[in-house]
């Protein structure tokens, strides 16, 4: 099965993608993952792509898409593959079509983990961190037993600056952004699925299990 992840910051996308790997035995390629291994095995585009990062720059389209393009045609990917942060934008998803065309591949499914963006802001918030042992905890969902103080050492906890509410709210109006062309385009093509992100993790993991049933 040949699939894309979507997701906003704070759906659970990455949650959703270790049981997707797990269940279904195939290979979970990010984006960084890609960067990193093409640049460790020093191939041409790797090289390439650390001289742009190196610079703090992004790395062009051009060899992005040459990354991608070696990455799926590599023996893990002949039963098939969960791309997690490719395709960004419309042209990048035209390239995977025509990668995915010379291959004889096609795409499954675009899974998109929806969640409402109140939600997705109270989740972003709601972090804080001990500044004594670094534990992480939920206002809501972990919070610590005495509020404000870490469980395990009594260090004062804190929030980290891109965690406030002004900070997320800006990171997630430009996700939804940048995201809106790239699932109108899946849409149009067929392949867009929304599941529901706002329930149980386990429960938003059944039912994408319950999408993914009917393939081999």
């Amino acid at each position: 099965m040949n699939l894309v992840l979507m997701g906003l910051p704070g759906a659970g996308k990455g949650t959703q993608a270790e049981q997707i790997v797990e269940k279904y035995n195939i290979p979970h390629i990010s984006t960084g993952d890609m960067f990193r291994a093409a640049i460790k095995e020093g191939t041409e585009l790797g090289l390439k792509a650390k001289s742009f990062m190196d610079k703090g720059e992004l790395v062009p389209d051009e060899v992005t898409i040459g990354i991608v393009r070696e990455r799926l045609s590599k023996d893990d990917c002949e039963n098939g593959f969960l791309l997690d942060g490719f395709p960004r934008t419309v042209p990048q998803a035209e390239a995977l079509e025509q990668i995915l065309s010379e291959l004889d591949k096609l795409i499954d499914y675009v899974i998109n983990i929806d969640v409402n963006q109140d939600i997705l802001l109270e989740r972003l918030t709601g972090r804080r961190i001990c500044k004594s042992c670094g534990s992480t905890y939920h206002l809501v969902f972990n919070p610590p037993h005495e509020e404000g103080k870490c469980d395990k050492c009594g260090g004062e906890l804190y929030q980290r600056a891109d965690d406030n509410e002004e900070t997320v709210g800006t990171r997630l109006e430009v996700n939804v952004k940048q995201s809106k062309p790239l699932l109108d385009f899946y849409e149009g093509k067929g392949y867009l699925r929304n599941i529901n992100g706002q329930q149980d993790i386990n429960k938003v993991f059944a039912d994408i299990e319950e999408l993914l049933g009917g393939l081999k």
